[in-house]
């Protein structure tokens, strides 16, 4: 009944729209009396769903809408032309051609978070706007507004927040920097607190299987951050920032233009807190000690009349934590394993120093007679060094890493034909000491894929991929992809996906919080190739879709999507015996499902709302039975309102956010075999976790903000189990389920030119 439903109305949209009046024209590549017609260019009404292609002879015929007043020409390899077009007319448009590869011409103020109804990639892009309305102080920190991402704690020690997609964390997800991996191996369990917020320039969030062009890992999603330019960014920025618990960060960013073609950005980070808290009173920090320094040299070369750009950047980090007791002294209590025994006597704490050198490029040529053909080439090189102590435990890990890709892109007839294709190389050198066990491996691969893509704005658009790979631990296997987005009517878009991903887990760097516990390690040996394990191999489908609307004379949109991620092998983590975790394939089921619907509208001239309900079915088969995934919230909702008043001429306006994340119930891991002071029910309480702020822009030059996190002032009461005997059989900090600070306030400023 649905499908002549459907059919019937689609019937009434297309006689409606042969009754309509029509734009016509022509794009052509030039002014001059040999203009050459541009075939297959998108021509579409700005902020609605209407949008046709170019045919072969240039010509385009489109609708005319009252309602929309900006038509939009595009064509890869040329600059957009935007007109304003008040009554059906006859036109001739004459592109720019542009060689500027990341040239952004702004018409209009973006919206913070951005949805495409065009791209075949369920895509959400989230702007520094947006990261603005939180002290958003690195990577981890800055989907706090954001409905798409979940931001959990990961133990009761490090305040380390850990991020989590379609009910899968982080492992799952290709963390990329300019679309090279960044946050992977060695970096799993705290990149993310690598990169200061300032830093970033936009956030691309991709809800399910990504492009095969970014490699084969990727399997809930991709995350990809773009850092800012040197040649756009401001020439000077200052951002200082503390709050009441004795975190205190400096931010600073000089940026300078050399010649024509030369720009470049020297940016420094520093953080460090020294105070000590401890608000539950269970004689552990609340938070950890420690202090980090963050430079980075960034380079961009443009050449626009040879087709050339280049970015290059150079980074240095050094970050020291401290965690465990209160009365833990370094240098009088630091772990000398094999030359101290367990003692009543001793006090129980940690070191985690890191110290990592990174250094990428990313060349960029457009054929200047072809504009729509183009090379792209990326490397990149990291040295990560992490040498670390949990009471009498050691965890030593340095990971050399070789990364490269280059790409070729072209067309196939005309541009709504796409492709790219191209080769991967990658090195992976792992050094790594689990107290006395080495665990040192090599891994390396390379892999060839092919994209092609069709986009047709006025109904379909779609994108398949297929790569294949040889490793040296995986074996040689093929990964596909493929995203398709359909148009039913204006302003819907409905989109489906499936993909394959498959990786190699690094089960201590991924987990590890297991080391602030007293629980045995235990790996079944399978006789597989990583830790003797088999690698892991996963099916990702999806399904959404995305309706925008005009609602008393304001905007809004509702979207829903659905995804199951299905996994073919599964290195389980098995946390349900509490003296122990262990690591096993799967032998059986394993899935995660999600369902998440949004709702964005301006409620009022200036106050935005957001509001999401997500529910996750994620299930594994244990060797103890079916369970779902602990410590995951099953539903969640969302709300989040802004608002700002009206800029003065010279900038100043207020800004107002506040954000509302409900926890519903969390399965907790089994502890009923431990002494009945540490065991733990079988669920954890629902509870609401508030965050606000407020910023005063004075001018165009500086800023100030105040804020709060936890407003309601929820905290676990017992986030270290045994805190009493850190050193006996039932110490663990792993089962953490809400916050563990309280209500906390901050301020800071915002300084540039």
């Amino acid at each position: 009944m649905n499908k002549y439903i459907i059919v019937i109305l689609m019937t009434l949209l297309s006689g409606l729209a042969f009754s309509q009046e029509k734009v016509e024209g022509v794009v052509l590549d030039s002014e001059g009396a040999n203009a050459l017609s541009l075939s297959g260019a998108n021509v579409y009404w700005q902020d609605s769903q209407t949008g046709v292609v170019t045919d072969f002879d240039g010509k385009f015929s489109i609708p005319y809408l009252k309602e929309f007043n900006r038509l939009i020409i595009s064509y890869v390899g040329f600059e957009s032309d935007t007109l304003t077009i008040n009554e059906p007319k006859t036109i001739r448009v004459s592109l720019k051609p542009s060689n500027e590869l990341d040239e952004v011409v702004v018409q209009q103020q973006r919206d913070a978070i951005q949805k495409t109804y065009f791209s075949p990639q369920n895509v959400i892009t989230v702007n520094s706007d947006e990261l603005l309305k939180a002290a958003c102080c690195n990577l981890a920190e800055s989907f706090e507004t954001n409905p798409a991402i979940d931001v959990n704690l990961s133990d009761g020690l490090t305040g380390t927040k850990q991020i989590q997609m379609l009910g899968l964390t982080s492992p799952y997800l290709l963390i990329t920097q300019e679309n090279i991996p960044m946050v992977r191996g060695a970096s799993q369990a705290y990149g993310l607190t690598f990169t200061p917020g300032t830093w970033i320039e936009s956030i691309q969030i991709t809800k399910g299987a990504g492009s095969v062009v970014n490699g084969y890992e990727s399997i809930s999603g991709q995350i990809n951050t773009e850092l800012v330019k040197p040649l756009t960014d401001n020439a000077v920025f200052v951002n200082g920032y503390a709050n009441q618990n004795g975190r205190y960060e400096l931010n600073t960013h000089f940026n300078r233009k050399l010649t024509e073609k030369w720009s470049t950005g020297l940016y420094i980070h520093g953080n460090k807190r020294t105070q000590i808290e401890d608000d539950n009173e269970d004689g552990f920090l609340d938070a950890p000690l420690g202090e980090q320094l963050n430079v980075m040299n960034r380079w961009q070369y443009q050449d626009a009349e040879k087709g050339f750009v280049s970015f290059f950047n150079v980074r240095f980090l050094n970050d020291e934590k401290q965690v465990g007791q209160v009365d833990f002294n370094p240098d009088t209590y630091r772990v000398d394993v094999g030359n101290r025994s367990l003692s009543g006597a001793e006090v129980w704490g940690s070191e985690i120093n890191t110290r990592r050198f990174d250094t990428s490029l990313k060349l960029g040529y457009v054929f200047p007679e072809l504009p729509f053909q183009s090379f792209g080439f990326q490397t990149s090189y990291s040295y990560h060094k992490q040498d670390s102590y949990f009471g009498f435990r050691t965890y030593d890990i340095n990971h050399e890493s070789l990364y490269s890709n280059l790409i070729f892109n072209s067309i196939i007839g005309d541009t709504r034909n796409k492709f790219k294709t191209g080769i991967t190389f990658a090195y992976d050198g792992y050094d790594e000491i689990v107290t006395a066990t080495d665990y040192s491996r090599v891994d390396n691969s390379v892999g060839a894929f092919f994209e092609y893509s069709y986009e047709n704005l006025e109904k379909v658009s779609l994108t398949a991929g297929l790569r294949v790979d040889n490793h040296n631990r995986l074996g040689t296997f093929v990964t596909p992809r493929f995203h398709i987005r359909y148009t039913p009517w204006d302003k819907g878009s409905l989109r489906g996906s499936f993909g394959r991903g498959k990786r190699a887990a690094n089960i201590f760097a991924e987990n590890q919080q297991l080391f602030a516990s007293a629980r045995t390690i235990n790996i079944a040996d399978s006789g597989g190739s990583v830790y003797g394990l088999e690698p892991e191999d996963a099916w990702n489908y999806g399904v959404s879709f995305l309706q925008g609307f005009n609602f008393l004379n304001r905007k809004g949109d509702i979207s829903l999507d659905y995804y199951i991620t299905d996994f073919e092998n599964q290195i389980v983590v098995d946390w349900e015996t509490p003296q122990e975790v262990s690591f096993y394939n799967l032998d059986g089921d394993s899935s995660a499902k999600s369902f998440q619907i949004e709702l964005n509208y301006e409620l009022l001239k200036r106050l935005n709302f957001r509001t999401s309900y997500k529910f996750y079915d994620v299930s594994t088969d244990y060797k103890s039975g079916s369970l779902q995934k602990p410590l995951l919230a099953q539903d969640r909702f969302f709300i989040n309102l802004g608002y700002e008043t009206e800029a003065k001429e010279n900038g100043s306006q207020w800004k107002f956010d506040y954000t509302l994340h409900s926890m519903g119930k969390k399965r907790l891991p089994d502890t009923s075999s431990n002494p009945v002071e540490y065991q733990l029910a079988e669920f954890s309480s629902p509870y609401n976790h508030m965050n606000a702020q407020i910023t005063k822009v004075f001018s165009k030059n500086i800023e100030v903000y105040l804020g709060a996190e936890n407003l309601s002032d929820i905290q676990q009461s017992n986030p270290v189990l045994g805190a009493n005997d850190p050193f006996g059989p039932n110490f663990d900090t792993t089962i953490v389920f809400a916050p563990i600070m309280g209500r906390m306030f901050y301020g800071g400023f915002r300084f540039k030119i």
